[in-house]
């Protein structure tokens, strides 16, 4: 329903004046002898009177006011958990009955002038209309996802509560109990509360990184219910028997199967731990679980070397230990002797030094040529440090030294530091640099800048240099024990400052990336239900991206099916979508021409089977009450959805009716002006038609 109206800014008693103005002009203009005829001479006043009455009136500032009022109905979201457990250990009876029942309660609520939604876990953007085309294969559940979702979705609108018709199973995000929802909850159970007799696998305890050459454990929990006795355990590799272990079943807790396994070639594996199937189980389908873990090379070893003690090596020395792939070797003259063996990287703290100290680690560094961060403080040998050419070139003025504190090189993109970072930054204590020229050497990029008080320089404090034959970077500081502590009494945690050191490391030891081709998936492991995406990119022999290149992708699976897709690499290509598939190790193989020569890049990922949903068959009826009972409802089962739509029903939700008021000028209406000129024009014409004066 609209409400229109006309209103001006100014009083309207001046539309007195108005028409007192139109009248006088058209009387001055018309009250003398005319040599058309008396009807002709009121008419053309008529026309002028009109024009003029209504351009004062224009004057008057008018403006029309629309009030348009909106009714919006009480919505019912009816959230399905379409998730595996409700399909697998629901009695397909009672769901197929549930079903047909709320479907009923759909259309009653529709003809009691309700609008009604439906969405199921997938959330999609569009729900089914109808509850007997949904299919219960979602691998996992969280009920508190759909929820908040619906919250999120109807947040400005008439939403009148929620139908959750559900086993009240979850297995992924927090628990719905804990969440708070602004609509009402009228949970309908399904699935099944009574205990079935029943071994399952509920977890697996291993690490996902082994190091080739070493032993690692892969231990199997082992779950029953009604069972007592021997069962076997099976480790298996592509279907392949690897080990088996006998356990004595309890019902009181579970009991372990413990695989001791050998690393062999880096790379990805899957192994597949199966408990033998018991007769009398009420299914076999959590029975078995996968492990997916990585083999990669030994640890990398990080050589740490000093003039002197100092509270900055312990620092360093944590934090890059927080690095599971890192080991530090110490080397202090007169405390911890040189080992002179393969090392990855060195880390040279106030190294070459103006003390009476060994430079012998410095040698053997320069020897080898490792990787080396060099950390310059008070005693380094500046002018024996310029000469190393470690991408900087030190000019010291004085004895002078600046506090400063570290600043974020926005430009810098080798590698990602934290969000929190520049605020963390800012609570840091100053350390120490020299007061001093810097100049850049080629190839060198600046990480993290010097910053004074609360202005940033453009020296560095923290840079790199990264070619070819040169793999170095400098951190400007004595002093930056400081800054560890500070953070790890602020958060308990120094995350930014360990991710910074450890991030440091990782960019000296990374191998420089020469490939003209390089595609690779997303992620590196994906759940059977995510849809996996690879991203390429192409260079040309200065290694400048291009675009137009066709690229041919080929997976392989465990069992040596192949896959193959291809794709242009165009600007903006968002990614190759290859959907789902199924849990395993894959490899693939991706090629493509340039310059008449086959091009190829090669990997591996990993997608996980983990069956969440075939773990637990008992259904979590509690959980469902808990919602109706704090969203001022009650628990349904499948017989009472007639007692649900009468409850929905007194509640009596009413419409909501939203108010929209537009205003708009007058003069801003632009058929108004083709009027006035048409009523111009009319009068013009009709003068000079009968001899105008």
């Amino acid at each position: 329903m609209s409400q229109f109206s006309l209103l001006t800014t100014y009083s309207p008693w001046l539309l007195v004046v108005c028409l007192a103005a139109g009248a006088l002009y058209t009387w001055l203009l018309y009250s003398k002898k005319t040599p058309w005829s008396p009807r002709i001479n009121y008419l053309l006043a008529a026309l002028r009177f009109v024009v003029v009455s209504f351009l004062c009136f224009l004057l008057l500032g008018p403006y029309f006011k629309a009030i348009t009022n909106t009714v919006e109905k009480p919505t019912i979201v009816v959230a399905v958990d379409n998730s595996q457990s409700v399909g697998l250990f629901t009695n397909k009876n009672t769901l197929a009955a549930v079903t047909d029942k709320l479907n009923q309660v759909i259309r009653n609520l529709q003809d009691a002038d309700l609008q009604v939604d439906i969405k199921t876990l997938d959330l999609p953007a569009h729900g089914p209309t109808d509850l007997s085309g949904i299919k219960y294969d979602n691998p996992v559940t969280n009920l508190d996802e759909l929820l908040t979702n619906v919250q999120a979705v109807y947040q400005n609108k008439n939403l009148a509560g929620v139908v959750l018709l559900s086993d009240g199973i979850q297995n992924q995000g927090k628990s719905a109990a804990f969440s708070d929802y602004n609509f009402t909850i009228y949970p309908v159970a399904v699935g099944d509360t009574v205990l079935k007799k029943d071994i399952a696998i509920p977890g697996l305890l291993y690490n996902k990184i082994a190091y080739s050459g070493n032993k690692f454990p892969l231990v199997a929990e082992v779950a029953s219910e009604g069972f007592s006795g021997a069962a076997a355990v099976l480790l298996k590799e592509n279907g392949r028997v690897l080990d088996r272990k006998n356990v004595t079943l309890r019902q009181t807790q579970p009991v372990r199967a413990e695989f001791n396994l050998t690393a062999n070639e880096p790379g990805k594996k899957h192994y597949e731990i199966t408990v033998v199937p018991q007769q009398g189980e009420f299914t076999t389908l959590n029975n078995t679980k996968h492990a997916y873990l990585e083999i990669i090379k030994g640890k990398l070893r990080i050589l740490i070397a000093a003039a002197a003690p100092h509270p900055d090596i312990k620092a360093l020395r944590a934090a890059i230990e927080t690095n599971e792939n890192f080991e530090t070797e110490l080397y202090i003259p007169g405390v911890f002797p040189l080992k002179q063996e393969a090392y990855d990287v060195a880390v040279l703290h106030q190294l070459p030094s103006r003390l009476q100290a060994s430079n012998e680690a410095l040698a053997f560094v320069q020897q080898k040529k490792i990787p080396t961060l060099y950390i310059i403080g008070g005693t380094t040998d500046l002018a024996a440090f310029n000469n190393l050419r470690a991408g900087v070139a030190i000019n010291r003025r004085g004895n002078q030294t600046d506090q400063v504190t570290p600043a974020l090189n926005p430009a810098f993109k080798k590698f990602q530091v934290d969000e929190k970072a520049p605020t963390d930054f800012n609570k840091y204590p100053p350390a120490e640099v020299p007061f001093a020229d810097f100049t850049l050497a080629p190839n060198t990029e600046t990480i993290l800048y010097q910053q004074v008080g609360q202005v940033k320089t453009s020296k560095p404090l923290l840079l790199s240099q990264i070619s070819n034959d040169k793999r170095n970077a400098v951190m400007v500081a004595d002093g930056i024990w400081q800054w560890r502590l500070t953070e790890a009494a602020a958060t308990e945690k120094p995350a930014v400052f360990d991710n910074l050191m450890v991030s440091t490391m990782q960019l000296l030891t990374a191998q420089q990336n020469r490939k003209r081709l390089n595609v690779y998936p997303v992620q590196d492991e994906y759940l059977v239900a995510d849809e996996i995406r690879f991203e390429g990119e192409v260079y040309n022999t200065i290694f400048e991206k291009i675009y137009g290149q066709e690229i041919t992708l080929r997976i392989r699976d465990e069992k040596n099916k192949t896959r193959s897709f291809s794709f242009i690499n165009g600007e903006g290509f968002s990614g190759l979508n290859i959907g789902n598939l199924p849990g395993g190790v894959y490899s693939y193989t991706a090629s493509t021409v340039l310059d008449g020569k086959t091009e190829q890049d090669k990997g591996e990922f990993v997608v996980q089977d983990l069956q969440l949903e075939a773990l637990n068959a008992l259904a979590d009826h509690d959980l469902l009450h808990q919602l109706g009972q704090k969203t001022g409802s009650r628990l349904y089962y499948p017989n009472q959805t007639e007692s649900l739509q009468a409850d929905i029903l007194n509640a009596d939700y009413k419409n909501v009716i939203y108010e929209n008021e537009k205003l708009e000028d007058l003069i801003n209406l632009k058929w108004l002006f083709f009027a006035v000129l048409l009523l111009v024009s009319t009068e013009w014409f009709l003068r000079k038609y009968y001899g105008s004066y």
